[in-house]
């Protein structure tokens, strides 16, 4: 704004002065009608030369201008991107800062429909029992989710963990173990989504301990309760092998 304003000044500046040299040049023929000798004639040479010069040095000034304007617009791009780039600084900072207070302090997650208020340990814990599951070391696994529920009977991580700790035992041959524990799961959280796949290894737990009347009931139920889901279909499947 500061630097249009004075160039419009030094313009209109000039332009007056030009417009006053083109008067001056205009009237120099009469001028030389009066008065034909060399004063006169160098008077007007003089005055075409100013009127030349002034051309110049406006052209000079506006080029500088021009110059020292298009410098300050970088500067200013230049200012610009730097608090763009202090902003996404700023950002990315306290999104590590939340991220690493969020190793120390407790949260309020929900966790397959159950909510609750999970510790930093807490988790640890979960994951590292859902890892030596998935990794088939079945005994440490079915240890780590019993500790966990006895150590976090309140986390919404404890039907998951008594659904792993479940088929844990039933994968290690503790079928009455594993039954107990589901028969517990499903009575607690009677509408958790993972209820028919653990109903599914109640009554696999069920026909391996030789029982096939319960085993059939298990999975009529499952039938009855969940149509059109894989876990009825694999419900269905076992009901032949009840009679």
């Amino acid at each position: 704004m500061l630097i249009a304003s004075t160039l419009n000044k030094q313009t209109l500046s000039r332009a007056f002065c030009l417009s006053a040299a083109a008067f001056f040049c205009c009237a120099s023929t009469n001028a030389w009608a009066l008065f034909n000798d060399d004063d006169a004639r160098k008077a007007i040479l003089d005055l075409r030369k100013s009127v030349a010069t002034a051309q110049l040095e406006l052209q000079s000034q506006i080029d500088k201008l021009k110059s020292e304007n298009a410098e300050l617009r970088g500067k200013i791009e230049n200012i610009e991107k730097q608090g763009e780039d202090i902003s996404k600084s700023q950002k990315t900072y306290y999104q590590d800062l939340d991220s690493r207070l969020g190793n120390f302090e407790p949260r309020t997650i929900t966790i397959e429909g159950i909510s609750g208020v999970v510790q930093p340990a807490e988790k640890s814990a979960y994951d590292d029992a859902l890892k030596a599951f998935q990794n088939g070391n079945l005994k440490k696994a079915d240890s780590e989710f019993s500790a966990f529920i006895t150590k976090f009977p309140k986390s919404p991580y404890v039907p998951l963990a008594m659904f792993w700790g479940g088929n844990s035992k039933y994968a290690n041959k503790d079928y009455k173990a594993a039954m107990t524990q589901l028969q517990s799961l499903i009575a607690r959280y009677p509408n958790h989504p993972r209820i028919p796949a653990a109903m599914l290894t109640l009554g696999n737990c069920q026909l391996e301990m030789g029982n096939k009347a319960a085993a059939k009931r298990t999975f009529i139920e499952i039938v009855a309760q969940y149509p059109d889901t894989d876990t009825a279909k694999d419900a269905q499947r076992l009901i032949a092998a009840t009679k």
